[in-house]
């Protein structure tokens, strides 16, 4: 025990940052996933049940980006500032992916926070820039796939494809998808059709 306290020790951040990195990219799938199944009314009747369910994800996809960006605060090897860590392209450490860790971070918090003023900023208007979070996921997946330390392992590409995979089908099928426009026009055109 001793010497597993002892080689992990040094590392201990780093190991906690990889962790709760891998544990933010699979919330934030499963929070995507079930929020645009419920955007696009993939999903019926399920609509309350679903809310709480992404909201709870929502919110440990925050928590645990949080703890993937302060825990390397103690690593001592990275050695980043607040700065290196909230400000894209500060550090200079594996651009762009550094970079675009930080935007989809900051882009899956304020897109996420944004929630919660969605009546004083209007519905409508949170409903265009609740969408936002699904570009936010993909910055993080990118980042996960291009800095990652095990980005290259064949273990990490079979959890990025179990958890992203489905997810990127729910999103394309979303935006290939007919609009409500579309949708209106076509069942109008149907019912002139069958007069």
């Amino acid at each position: 025990m001793t010497m597993l306290a002892a080689s992990t020790g040094s590392h201990v951040f780093w190991i906690t940052s990889r962790a709760a990195g891998l544990v933010a990219l699979i919330l934030a799938s499963a929070s995507v996933g079930v929020g645009v199944s419920m955007g696009g009314r993939m999903i019926k009747g399920r609509g309350p049940d679903l809310k709480v369910i992404h909201e709870a994800l929502s919110i440990a996809t925050l928590a645990a980006v949080a703890l993937h960006a302060l825990s390397l605060l103690g690593d001592a090897y990275f050695h980043p500032t607040i700065v290196d860590l909230t400000i894209p392209f500060a550090s200079g450490y594996k651009e762009p992916y550094m970079a675009l860790g930080i935007i989809a971070g900051w882009g899956l918090f304020l897109f996420g926070v944004a929630f919660y003023a969605r009546k004083r900023i209007g519905i409508a208007r949170w409903k265009i820039v609740h969408r936002f979070t699904a570009l936010a996921w993909v910055l993080g997946v990118i980042h996960a796939l291009g800095e990652g330390s095990d980005a290259g392992r064949i273990w990490f590409l079979a959890i990025v494809t179990v958890v992203v995979a489905p997810t990127l089908v729910l999103v394309f099928a979303r935006v290939a998808g007919p609009t409500r426009r579309s949708r209106t026009a076509r069942a109008v055109g149907e019912r002139i059709a069958l007069s």
